[in-house]
């Protein structure tokens, strides 16, 4: 809701605005200073600047998020693979400017799940609905 609420907000004084709103709330969720630059993977407030920025963006992230979860049962690979998705459809859907920042969130998602990135690769990352080794580590992606 934060990234949402941030892009709305700041769009009524214009669309640069908005987007210098989304880039606030992403790597302020990420890198917040009162937490030692130590703060979340980003892709929920990232899906909520892209509701903000273009509703059709934010809707496929979240249609790629749940098909990709279906298939592969892995909420984290969902994630990558989803915001990526959502980052292709910001060129056709919406200005370049808001496709150029939504592009720009894929890498530092993706930097922000190396862990998750890892056990994939290891084969050891929890599935979803899954219990084991992992438990009680953060696969919600976000």
């Amino acid at each position: 809701m934060k990234g949402l609420a941030a892009v709305l907000v700041c769009a009524a004084f214009g669309p640069i605005s908005a987007i210098g709103a989304a880039v606030g709330a992403v790597l302020g969720h990420m890198f917040p200073v009162w937490l030692s630059f130590k703060g979340g993977k980003g892709m929920a407030t990232a899906l909520g600047v892209m509701w903000g920025l273009a509703w059709p963006v934010g809707a496929i992230g979240c249609a790629a998020w749940l098909a990709f979860a279906a298939v592969f049962r892995y909420s984290s690979l969902a994630t990558l693979l989803s915001v990526v998705v959502a980052a292709i459809a910001a060129w056709f859907l919406t200005d370049s400017r808001a496709a150029m920042l939504l592009t720009l969130l894929v890498p530092l998602v993706w930097a922000r799940h190396h862990q998750n990135i890892t056990r994939l690769l290891a084969g050891t990352e929890p599935k979803i609905g899954q219990r084991g080794k992992a438990e009680g580590a953060s696969t919600s992606g976000a």
